[in-house]
């Protein structure tokens, strides 16, 4: 064998040794390489927090069809890489097995009683496009417990919807979310899209503190949701008590009782606003008008005629200037509000405590005042939008001061002998609170789009969460476009495309063909 021949083999087992070799690391050490901004591809710190504690073995099984066309081979293709990455920080624990039922009668039966219905899909064979029947759904099995998702349709939320139901299985207790009732406060029943999003992860209970009955020590939030009825004394310092033993609250708080229908508005007495401000924050007595707003339907006369016509209404803002530097609301999609009132945030820091902007106006906004008088049909000046990014909900945390401290608390007469005020509390642990200036936002009938509830569920998931669900649901996903190019660039680079890559194969094989002729000249020189 020449010389030349044993380094080239040597070459080549070198560079087998050396795939050998990373391929030996990579089983044993995991890791991966995501170049996106966001990391979108890989867990976040709450998920592979809540995996590595894992006491027992977790099996996820997975019914999903196979060689499903675009998109959702490529969906499996995803979803069985977030599965690989949740068993690689699970110690072991974390496993699963994708199951075909589709050819498999039985499986089938399994898929369905893990209530996995099969869903319609279009497909292209043979050049036809037909519909047929596929399985796209999780089954979670820990121990004696099980959840599923039945169909995967979003795989922006893949990890959330995966880390959730983790959460909730290997969870010992399930958090109790309590709403306040008792104040002309809305029911379950005109909140049911909130209550169908929060009951997958909470216990909602409806709670009352009538005649002084204290709020129990097993709620894990408290949220006050538009109430219309003044609050006593007792009322206050029964929630203020419940904020200084370390609860939570998320205030969703109308200002302003407004109404379309009667096209005007005036303001609450709900005898809350001190408690909230002693809290640091205050809901202002106005309305937000925005630029960046909904429709809303009129009946227009012409003539003879009555019709009917969309038209925009700037009481009705939509907030999508989410702090991008939170994890509540970033990348969260707008929230409609109806009649949102603005936020003061300056008595926060004098307080001690650390107050931030959530969700703001537009650049293009200002406010109704004083009088309250509402009428699609007004008509909107520019200089009614003169101000920018007024705040519509905020998140406040710290150590709170009690309304009550160093007060002599006036006790309703029922009240007097239920409370035992010797054990006022007159500061808090640390803590927090959430406070939005519209309580209609999450009612079925003023909810505007289902962001309005994902962003209600992200505020709640935060008050309650303690290893950050809300940062999962808030990780971006999105398809990064093409920049937009003019029509010039966009033939320049076409035609670019057309003529370098063969001008550059014409031009290696000039430069072979001289090289080639300068040897054979030398070679005839040297005979």
């Amino acid at each position: 064998m020449s010389k030349k021949r044993q380094q080239v083999l040597l070459q080549i087992l070198l560079v087998v040794g050396i795939i050998v070799f990373i391929n030996i690391i990579s089983v044993r050490i995991f890791t991966r390489l995501d170049l996106t901004s966001s990391k979108a591809y890989s867990l976040s710190d709450a998920s592979k927090k809540l995996v590595q504690s894992l006491e027992d073995n977790f099996l996820v099984k997975v019914y999903f069809t196979a060689e499903l066309p675009a998109p959702y081979n490529n969906n499996r293709r995803m979803l069985k890489d977030q599965l690989d990455d949740y068993r690689a920080y699970s110690k072991g624990n974390f496993q699963y097995e994708f199951i075909d039922p589709s050819a498999n009668p039985e499986l089938e039966q399994e898929a369905q009683r893990y209530q996995i219905p099969p869903v319609q899909v279009q497909v292209v064979k043979d050049d036809k496009l037909q519909i047929e029947k596929a399985y796209m759904g999780l089954v979670f099995l820990y121990g004696d417990k099980q959840e599923h998702i039945p169909v995967i349709q979003n795989l922006d939320k893949l990890e959330y919807e995966i880390s959730s139901r983790l959460k909730k299985l290997t969870s010992h207790t399930q958090y109790k979310i309590g709403f306040l009732t008792g104040h002309g406060e809305p029911s379950f029943e005109q909140m049911k899209q909130l209550q169908q999003t929060l009951s997958d992860m909470y216990e909602l209970v409806p709670v009352s503190i009538a005649n002084g009955q204290e709020l129990a020590s097993d709620i894990s939030a408290l949220v006050i949701v538009a109430p219309n009825q003044s609050f006593t004394e007792t009322d206050k310092y029964i929630i203020d008590q419940y904020l200084m033993r370390g609860g939570k609250i998320a205030f969703f708080i109308n200002q302003i009782d407004a109404s379309l229908q009667k096209q005007t508005g005036q303001a609450l007495s709900l005898n809350i606003e001190d408690l909230i401000e002693s809290y640091g924050v205050r809901i202002n007595a106005d309305m937000v008008r925005d630029a960046r707003c909904a429709n809303v339907t009129i009946q227009q006369q012409s003539g003879f005629m009555t019709f009917q016509s969309q038209v925009p209404f700037p009481y009705l803002p939509i907030g999508s200037e989410f702090n991008p530097n939170s994890v509540i609301v970033k990348n969260l999609g707008p929230v409609i509000f109806h009649f949102v009132s603005s936020i003061d945030t300056s008595f926060a820091k004098a307080k001690g405590l650390n107050a931030t902007v959530l969700l703001s106006s537009s650049n293009k906004a200002g406010r109704m005042q004083g009088m309250f008088l509402i009428n699609p049909t007004m008509p909107f000046t520019a200089d009614m939008f003169t101000e920018q990014f007024i705040p519509l909900a905020v998140s406040v945390e710290g150590s709170f001061k009690s309304l009550f401290a160093g007060k002599n608390v006036s006790l309703d007469s029922l009240a007097k002998h239920a409370i035992d005020q010797t054990k006022k509390l007159t500061s808090s642990v640390q803590t927090k609170i959430v406070v939005v200036g519209d309580g209609d936002f999450i009612q079925d009938t003023y909810a505007g789009t289902k962001d309005n509830m994902v962003f209600a569920n992200n505020l709640i998931d935060w008050l309650v969460d303690d290893i950050g669900l809300a940062s999962i649901r808030t990780k971006e996903l999105a398809v990064k476009p093409l920049d937009e190019v003019s029509d010039g660039t966009r033939t320049f680079v076409k035609s670019l495309n057309l003529v370098v890559p063969p001008l550059i194969i014409v031009l290696i094989g000039i430069v072979r063909w001289r090289l080639r002729v300068s040897r054979r000249k030398r070679i005839e020189m040297s005979i």
